[in-house]
Formats: structure tokens, sequence, C-alpha cells
């Protein structure tokens, strides 16, 4: 599979990578910048759980390591690839994608294609709280639970759009099954999340951080965390009340 790791906007990079997938007979223009003013848009919390319409179909598909909550909108058309997404550890689709996908530009491109999002295990809004002794999957795991994904809706490959934990999954996915991906968008790839120096760090300088704020700590520069913008505040927020506490440090475990 074609693979790009390039910082671009997203849009930009999937349009390449219809490119590569063959299907030049699509035409989409990018003359706007996808990510415009999108501190302004996501200062507002409500734009992280909007929806632009009620398409969007949901589904927990049985794997080998446990369900996965997908959420799908569309049917396969012909031999195009469905878009494929894998969020960000702290995050679910909603949270890390919804803005995204809600741009107009991005719009253009989508209804061309089917397009489905995977939450990780336990991470989607309303998700029951696993039991205490749960092993949560791997990341290795996690990777090898989304074939069933496709083999449930009949995908023949997909491209896959992955951030930071997410893009590190699909990047597995692709190097365990790459008869499946047609290409990947992976933004913000990290193969190990914070490392035993970093936790290491943290104990002996004597800082004790809650959950949201390590997970903050993921996502955002100490530029960023230290002027503690709206945006992050917005984050803050919506990582405390929208994803499962506990389901949220088994995979930020895992991670690390």
């Amino acid at each position: 599979p074609q693979v790009l790791t390039s910082p671009l906007p997203w849009a930009g990079l999937l349009l390449q990578e219809m490119t590569m997938a063959g299907l030049h007979e699509l035409r989409f223009t990018e003359e706007k910048p996808l990510l415009r003013g999108q501190e302004g848009e996501l200062e507002n919390s409500d734009v992280f759980l909007s929806t632009v319409d009620t398409d969007w179909k949901e589904h927990d598909i049985e794997t080998p390591y446990g369900l996965l909550h997908v959420v799908i909108r569309g049917s396969p058309k012909g031999n195009r690839p469905a878009i494929l997404t894998y969020h960000d550890v702290g995050l679910n689709h909603k949270l890390c994608f919804n803005t995204f996908f809600n741009y107009e530009d991005m719009q253009e491109i989508t209804k061309h294609f089917v397009v489905c999002h995977v939450d990780a295990p336990g991470q989607q809004a309303g998700a029951s709280q696993f039991p205490q002794g749960y092993q949560y999957p791997s990341m290795d795991q996690l990777a090898a639970m989304l074939p069933s994904v496709v083999q449930h809706f009949g995908f023949k490959y997909v491209i896959g759009i992955g951030v930071g934990a997410g893009a590190y999954v699909l990047a597995k996915f692709a190097l365990i099954f790459p008869d499946l991906v047609e290409g990947l968008v992976l933004v913000n790839i990290d193969p190990n999340g914070k490392g035993w120096i970093d936790w290491a760090a943290a104990k002996l300088s004597g800082l004790t951080s809650t959950l949201p704020d390590t997970v903050l700590s993921h996502l955002f520069s100490q530029e960023e965390l230290m002027n503690n913008t709206e945006l992050v505040q917005s984050y803050r927020q919506q990582i405390s009340s929208v994803v499962n506490q506990f389901n949220l440090q088994l995979f930020l475990n895992m991670y690390n």
C-alpha cells in the first residue's frame, strides 16, 4: 500500500492517495484550505458531536478480540476503496474526525466513497465500562480486529486515515494484511506513545497528572498547554465527559 505521513492538511493527502488508487475520473478542488479556522470551529464543544445528516449507521462487529463499534455511511461503490478511519488515544471517531468530515470540501470527496469510522474498544460515547481485570487488546490485536470489519461490509480494500495511536494501528494493519489496504494517510504517527523515561521523569519531578491532562500532553505541545486556549479547555472537557475514563486508561496503558 501507499503510505503518506506528511504533515500537510489531510484533504491534500487524501486527494493524492485517491489519485494513487487510480480514481482519475474524480475531480476535486483544493482552492480553500480544508482546516481553515479550525481553532474557532473547535472551540465550541457542540461542533465535536454535531452531525450533518442521519445517514450514519452504527454496528457492533464481532472480531477475534472482542466487539468493535463501527459507524458507516454509504455502501461499497464498484472497485473504489472504502475510507476507514481510526482515532487517537483519548478520543473517539466523533471527537477526532467529525469536524474534518463535516467540512464542505471533504463532503465533496466522501460522497463518492463509503466512509467507515472505527472506535477502539470501549472508546465510543456511551460505552459500557469494562470489568475489573479485563485484558485490553494489544496494538497488534487491535490491528488484527480490522479484517473482520472489512469482511463484514464486503470491502475489497480500504484507504486508512489514522491519527496518533490510530495511525499506528492502521500501519500495523497494512503490514499484516497488505492486500486489504490500498493506501494510508497517517497523521502524527508515534509507535511508542510516551515511554518509561517520560513516566520516570514525571515521577521524579513530583508532578501528578489527571488522565485528561496526560492525554492532552499527547495531543498538544507544551506551548499550547501553557497558553490554555479555549481549544485545549474544550478538549479537556470532552475527554473527561464523553470517553469512559476506565476504558480510556486501559487503551492508554496499552499504547504506552
